[in-house]
């Protein structure tokens, strides 16, 4: 193992939450550490959503790469949005599924 661990973010769409968990879990038995978005059990307001995707931006930043989880080829406004700003940062993408 590297002096650190590769770190991956994961982006997508909140209606694959149970995709991203499994990608989540099966890059942290590789041995990655993973960033992934938020999750909240109740509808959230356009503030915290504005304040959520914000600090989603910082969660790229820190990452080595991103993960988008795209089942089905599917990439909303919000995913996008963060797939441009990782590549206008530099970080290497990769899909789930093609796109």
């Amino acid at each position: 193992m590297p002096d650190r661990p590769e770190i991956v973010c994961i982006c997508g769409s909140t209606r694959f939450v149970d995709e991203m968990r499994a990608a989540n879990r099966d890059l942290t038995f590789a041995g990655v550490i993973v960033v992934a978005p938020g999750e909240a059990d109740e509808p959230i307001t356009s503030e915290q959503k504005a304040a959520l995707d914000a600090l989603h931006l910082r969660k790229i930043d820190l990452a080595d790469r991103v993960l988008v989880v795209n089942p089905g080829g599917y990439v909303g406004e919000s995913t996008s949005r963060e797939i441009a700003y990782a590549r206008a940062t530099g970080k290497p993408i990769s899909f789930t599924d093609p796109v």
